[in-house]
Order: C-alpha cells, then sequence, then structure tokens
C-alpha cells in the first residue's frame, strides 16, 4: 500500500523550498516541526517571522524590475495593514524592513504611539488611515497631524474633511478612496466605503482646491478580491485610473495612487499565481492609461496584509480519537476547533494547506476532521484542489498530529484572541519561531493556552 508520502510526492511538486520531510516528519521552512511539539505540545499556533522579510522583499523586488523594465518614472511603496494581524511582534518585524503603516481603527492609532515611543516608528513613515472614521479615530488622526506625524487621512465620505479644519499644520496631505464597484456575483453592487465616482471632481473643486491647508496627493482603490488576473480586475483597475488622469490634470499636487487590496497566498500545495507577471502588468497598464492621457504617471502604494502575514502563520493539532459514525465516513478528532481557532474555514470555506506533520512513511485514508465544539458545522472535509482529506491511519498507541498553514492572516482578530469563544474552547498557546544571526531557530512563548480564571474574569464571576 502506498505511503502518505507517496500520496503527496504524486500529487504535487513535493518537496518545495517551504515543506520538507525528514526522519518521517516535516518541516516548515527549515524548523523540525516535532521538535517544536515535544517542546510546546498542541494545540499550538507558530508564528514563523522571517516569512514576512522575505515577503515584503520579493514585492519589492518584482515591482522594482517591472518599473525597471518598462523604464516607469514613479516609484513604489509598500505598506502594511494593520489589520491582517495587530501584534507587537508581527508589526516590529514589518518595521524592520523599513516599510509604512495602514490604519482602519481608532485603537490602531495608540500601537503606532507606543511604537513610536519605543522608537521602532518614527514621524517620516507614511500613515495611511483608512475606514469609515468615528469621533475618537478624528480626533487621533487630528493629534498626529499637530505633532508632525505624515499622517495622510484617506477620506471615505462627504463630510469627513470637515474634521480637519482649523488645526494648527501648514499642509494636511489628503487622499480619496473611490468606492469601487464589487464582483458581478456579489450581494451589491457598489462598494459601501469611499466616494461615488461622480463626487470626486467636486469634493476637490469645493472643498480642497483653494483651501490654503489642504492637497489632494493620492487616489486610493481597493477591490475586496485582492489582485487577480481576471476581466473584473482590471475593468476596475482601469476605470481608476482614468478618474485619476481625469483629476490630475486639475491637480497638480496629485502623484500618487494606492492600489489596495493585495496579492493573494498560497492556500495548496498545488496553487499558482505569477507574481512577477502581475506585478509587470499593473505597472504597464498604469503606465499606458496615463501616457494616452498625457499626465506623469503615478507613485504607487500597495498595502498588503494578508500577502505580508499570511503564510508566516501555522496551526497546529493533535488527533485525539478516531471515530467511525457509519460505514464510511471516519471521524478524527482534533483538540483545537476550527470555528474557534480558525474562523474563516467556518465563516468563508477558506481552505488552507493541510499535511500530517508525522508518520508520512504510514499508509493513509480519507477522513473527517472533527472540532470539539458541539457545532455540527466545526469540521474540514475538503482541501483546495480536492474535495477530500487523506491523512495517516492512527494504529498504535503513536499520536497524530496535523499542521495547517499560512494562517497568519486575521484568524486571531476574527476569532477574538484571548475572548469568550463557542463552548468556551481556550485560545491555544503561540510560539513565535524566529533566526538568530548565525540562522540557528530560535523559539519563544508568546502566550500560554488560556486557563479557566481569564474565562471567568472575562464573564463577570472574578
Amino acid at each position: 500500500m502506498r505511503s502518505y508520502f507517496d500520496l503527496i510526492e504524486q500529487t504535487f511538486d513535493f518537496p518545495t523550498k517551504e515543506f520538507k520531510v525528514a526522519k518521517n516528519a516535516l518541516q516548515f521552512n527549515g524548523v523540525h516541526l516535532m521538535d517544536i511539539i515535544r517542546e510546546y505540545g498542541t494545540p499550538l499556533k507558530i508564528t514563523y517571522l522571517p516569512k514576512i522579510g522575505e515577503h515584503i522583499s520579493y514585492a519589492r523586488e518584482i515591482f522594482g524590475k517591472a518599473i525597471k523594465k518598462l523604464k516607469y518614472k514613479g516609484d513604489y511603496v509598500y505598506c502594511y495593514c494593520t489589520k491582517s494581524s495587530h501584534f507587537r511582534f508581527v508589526i516590529e518585524e514589518v518595521l524592520k524592513h523599513d516599510t509604512h503603516l495602514e490604519t482602519s481603527s481608532a485603537f490602531d492609532i495608540p500601537i503606532i504611539r507606543k511604537l513610536h515611543e519605543a522608537g521602532k516608528f518614527d514621524k517620516d513613515r507614511y500613515i495611511i488611515c483608512n475606514g469609515f472614521k468615528r469621533p475618537a479615530y478624528l480626533q487621533y488622526i487630528r493629534d498626529l497631524l499637530q505633532d508632525g506625524f505624515n499622517c495622510m487621512p484617506v477620506l471615505d465620505n462627504l463630510k469627513e474633511i470637515e474634521a480637519y479644519e482649523g488645526l494648527d499644520v501648514e499642509t494636511i496631505n489628503l487622499a480619496i478612496r473611490i468606492a469601487s464597484d464589487e464582483e458581478p456575483n456579489f450581494a451589491f453592487y457598489t462598494s459601501r466605503l469611499g466616494i461615488r465616482y461622480s463626487d470626486i471632481n467636486a469634493l476637490y473643486k469645493e472643498k480642497i482646491q483653494n483651501h490654503p491647508q489642504f492637497k489632494l496627493k493620492m487616489l486610493h482603490f481597493f477591490i475586496n478580491t485582492g489582485i487577480k488576473d481576471s476581466a473584473y480586475y482590471w475593468s476596475e483597475l482601469s476605470r481608476f485610473m482614468y478618474k485619476y488622469c481625469e483629476l490630475r490634470k486639475i491637480c497638480p499636487e496629485l502623484d500618487t495612487i494606492d492600489i489596495g487590496g493585495g496579492f493573494p497566498i498560497q492556500t495548496s500545495l498545488a496553487y499558482e499565481f505569477d507574481y512577477q507577471y502581475m506585478a509587470e502588468q499593473i505597472v504597464e497598464n498604469i503606465q499606458w492609461i496615463c501616457n494616452k492621457n498625457n499626465v506623469p504617471v503615478p507613485n504607487i502604494v500597495t498595502e498588503f496584509g494578508s500577502y505580508t502575514v499570511g503564510e508566516s502563520g501555522a496551526v497546529i493539532y493533535s488527533i485525539i480519537d478516531q471515530k467511525l459514525q457509519n460505514d464510511k465516513e471516519l471521524w478524527y478528532m482534533i483538540d483545537g476547533s476550527f470555528i474557534t481557532q480558525l474562523p474563516d474555514v467556518w465563516g468563508m470555506n477558506q481552505k488552507y494547506i493541510m499535511l500530517a506533520i508525522n508518520n508520512w512513511d504510514d499508509s493513509f485514508h480519507k477522513v473527517q476532521l472533527g472540532g470539539l465544539t458541539c457545532d455540527s458545522m466545526d469540521y474540514y472535509n475538503s482541501e483546495a484542489h480536492i474535495a477530500e482529506v487523506f491523512l495517516p491511519i492512527v494504529e498504535g498507541n503513536e499520536p497524530q498530529y496535523i499542521g495547517f498553514f499560512h494562517t497568519g492572516a486575521y484568524q486571531e482578530s476574527l476569532g477574538g484572541y484571548g475572548g469568550i469563544q463557542h463552548c468556551l474552547i481556550p485560545a491555544p498557546k503561540h510560539v513565535i519561531i524566529d533566526r538568530d544571526e548565525d540562522d540557528k531557530i530560535v523559539t519563544t512563548l508568546f502566550a500560554n493556552e488560556q486557563d479557566p480564571e481569564t474565562m471567568l474574569k472575562l464573564l463577570g464571576y472574578v
């Protein structure tokens, strides 16, 4: 009978740069996962920090190559959107690579203040303030502007600009978010966020053009599906660029575009995406439309969130029981929950790379994976490339471990890290993995598994 290793090797181009097998067990970016499990146990979340810098460097490389190849006269600027993961160890790692930040909430601003106090974030870096802004958020932005930070509010509605009147600041650089159309199969036609195409020129002429402090520096474009080689994406980007050209002719200060909605991440070992091709196509399309309209090309800002941190994350579980519920449905029960710890699996039917950690030399069979909550939706039974899940056969006393990979974006935020989870399933341990100056693995326990006392306090019993 074929082994689990045979199955993976024959199904995918395996091993990969990221995943290898040694001594019957999986390695993730050169990290021996069984060593991590022996030290920390399961369930366990891990963050492999070097992956973050690797992705930032790669994005800069491919856009840099495209700009050089096409003799594009604008610059490329890399921003990280903090909503993907707000953890300090993530944002500090991002900032090590000379990046800028994009915010979406009032509480992002105290985080930036803390980073500035610690010497991790200087005032020259961009703070692109996105989102619909309530009074506290607006006040924080006003404070940043008056304190000399390089803060750029992105106007999301026609009244927001009034909040920046009367500040003791010489110049306030503004951006306008354009309300893009959603994909044809979406529940509604136009995004609720941003300002309509038909209102933008009037907003500029009436509120910005002759204002002594305001300058319109950037147009912001966001596509919820991210960057894709699809007719929908190219159509929306072209429409946005024609608006940029129209506005640039009456607004000489406008010199930057923000193409929000980032690169996708790998969700299957069979996944393919030509990042270099897409970067070239984006730059070429922008340049072609600007040349056609006889306007200077803009600087290009990207705000990559999932792409920055997604592939740095993984969640590791033990198989704690197997249950044959009828003649053909064999359940492997994990020591955690998909609903609470990987909520995109439940809420969006998201697929991740799922692999066995150990027992790669053993035979395999088809299974269903079940979580610990009482909810019937707490399961995982298909992968991105096939509507099935296969894992090694569990025999004897040796435990089986499995990993879900590229889970580093949004899962803690959506799952409510450190809060109250469905069926009071505790948040698992979280371990940070880095490399020292000699390229040796260094691990740090960021958080222990959530304990009963924490939950009792949150629920008001303590």
